[in-house]
């Protein structure tokens, strides 16, 4: 028997039960799947960074903690934390990251603003460029950064992607370092970002990196809200060098009724919709982990703590 606890929000509980035990089944899994358990009993910790386990140490049988969500900037800290972590990464969880940066970037291609804003009698007559004429930027090309290069360079888009090592796709130019980073800010007509939250990555984008962008350029952010520096996006904005920002994420949450953003004209608030993890699809990521610490197998998107995901 195989002692699995599920340790976040009762309410995660209500959508996880019944996917995890199925998936647990699919594999012929003998999982004893509880909230609850004697601390030295647990073999694996199907974990969510805002449950009430916070202490690991007790845990002395668990083999691995299973990150239901894609981030773990809450969690990799931890100091008691010693067992193998490993982040979310799922089908559900990236199509639908897709979905939401690939209809983002395409409003603002498209120029759909426009016309949905404007319906007041007066014909505005534009024509937006082919998708090969805007260049796209991805910071970020972890597994949800590259399926959106791929989905928008598949679109036609000219598709430019930056990360902290290298990377290599095809029909994507593929930058990293401070001097990729530098260009990658200078061909972004729209920029995405798709980068963890870690220290290094905190304020990427700020002055000097908003001032080497294309003027009137776009900023779409399903990524993590401390990448930007709020206050130097929002003079950006305020003098036209910033076109619009498309914002999912924030440095708190939910965004405070009088942040600047709610007010601005040329900011998008989405609350933090951009991607959640499907109970189903991430119930077969979490069951394979467990098979495969069962087998002997290495696990599924260990998080390299030294980077912080």
């Amino acid at each position: 028997m195989i002692n699995v606890l599920f340790a976040a929000k009762a309410e995660r509980w209500d959508t996880y039960e019944a996917p995890l035990r199925a998936a647990f089944a699919e594999l012929g899994l003998d999982v004893d799947l509880r909230t609850e358990f004697a601390q030295e009993q647990v073999d694996y910790i199907v974990y969510a960074p805002n449950s009430d386990v916070q202490d690991f140490t007790p845990y002395t049988r668990c083999k691995a903690v299973l990150n239901l969500w894609a981030g773990v900037e809450a969690v990799v800290g931890n100091d008691t934390l010693t067992q193998p972590l490993a982040r979310m990464v799922d089908y559900g969880l990236t199509q639908g990251m897709v979905e939401w940066v690939t209809g983002h970037v395409l409003r603002h291609h498209l120029g759909m603003d426009l016309h949905i804003k404007g319906q007041d009698g007066v014909w505005r007559d534009y024509v937006p460029p082919l998708a090969e004429d805007r260049r796209v930027t991805i910071l970020g090309l972890g597994a949800l950064g590259m399926a959106c290069a791929k989905a928008l360079r598949g679109l036609g888009f000219t598709v430019t992607g930056w990360s902290r090592t290298p990377k290599e796709a095809d029909g994507i130019t593929c930058l990293h370092g401070a001097d990729g980073l530098a260009k990658a800010l200078e061909r972004a007509d729209i920029l995405v970002l798709l980068l963890p939250n870690t220290p290094a990555t905190e304020n990427t984008v700020d002055a000097a990196a908003l001032a080497r962008m294309p003027k009137g350029a776009f900023i779409v952010n399903p990524g993590r809200g401390p990448l930007i520096d709020d206050d130097a996006l929002l003079a950006a904005l305020d003098r036209g060098q910033i076109a619009h920002a498309t914002l999912d994420v924030f440095r708190v949450e939910p965004l405070p009724a009088d942040h600047p953003y709610w007010a601005h004209p040329d900011v998008t608030v989405t609350p933090h919709i951009a991607s959640e993890t499907r109970p189903e699809s991430a119930s077969r990521v979490i069951a394979e982990n467990v098979r495969r610490g069962e087998a002997g197998e290495p696990f599924l998107h260990l998080v390299d703590r030294s980077a912080g995901y």
